[in-house]
């Protein structure tokens, strides 16, 4: 997610505590919002892919294999 729509996130918030959403902004705040939210769950999966956790046992383990997110590769 770009910086422009981070500002724009944080601008329709103060807004909305000043004077209030019109329903266009209230529409478009939450669509930004849930762009958001899917793009760090995006960059946390994208981490989880890069981790590998040594057990035990001796096995090796990729965090995002183990929890059935793998993605790419």
């Amino acid at each position: 997610m770009d910086r422009q729509k981070i500002n724009r996130i944080n601008e329709l918030y103060r807004k909305s505590k000043a004077e209030g959403l019109t329903e266009a902004e209230k529409k478009e705040q939450k669509i930004l919002r849930r762009e958001y939210i899917e793009a760090v769950k995006g960059n946390l999966l994208a981490q989880l892919n890069n981790i590998d956790i040594e057990e035990k046992d001796g096995t090796v383990v990729n965090l995002g294999e183990k929890y059935g997110k793998k993605i790419g590769n």
